[in-house]
């Protein structure tokens, strides 16, 4: 296994039942929005500001999805080798938006609100964490979303 690291996140972002994918430029996939964390920051932290460069939206991040310390949003956690940025290692958050209306990115060509990846072109990581995303409770009064009972 490689000495090197790279910290990144992906959030899911909810609104009204579906989620948002975006086309990455570079990997020509559908993958969530996210990025590498930088130094001094938090995984949450990450998430907030790439949830923001990337879509111009402020999420409210779901609490009590994990054990106790488990930062609010958290659905998973996952890593692989990454050619020469070494161990890739991925904090995956949920998080419930206001609105759909998207600031454009550099980063993606395309943006889709969905609930099944079915006619995507995804990684099954991304088909994993988008079906999980769909059922994690969210948070009460979130538009168009209805707590579970």
């Amino acid at each position: 296994m490689s000495c090197r690291r790279a910290f990144s996140v992906s959030i899911f972002c909810r609104n009204g039942g579906e989620i948002l994918l975006v086309r990455h430029r570079r990997l020509d996939t559908f993958l969530p929005v996210g990025g590498e964390i930088e130094p001094g920051e938090t995984p949450l932290e990450a998430a907030r500001r790439e949830l923001l460069e990337e879509t111009g939206l402020d999420g409210q991040f779901p609490p009590g999805l994990g054990v106790e310390g488990t930062p609010p949003g958290l659905i998973g956690y996952e890593e692989h080798e990454a050619g020469t940025k070494g161990l890739h290692m991925n904090f995956v958050f949920v998080a419930d938006v206001p609105a759909r209306d998207l600031t454009p990115c550099s980063e993606w060509s395309e943006a889709r609100w969905v609930r099944s990846t079915s006619d995507l072109d995804c990684p099954r990581n991304v088909r994993e964490l988008l079906a999980i995303a769909l059922v994690t409770r969210p948070v009460c009064g979130s538009p168009g979303e209805h707590p579970n009972p």
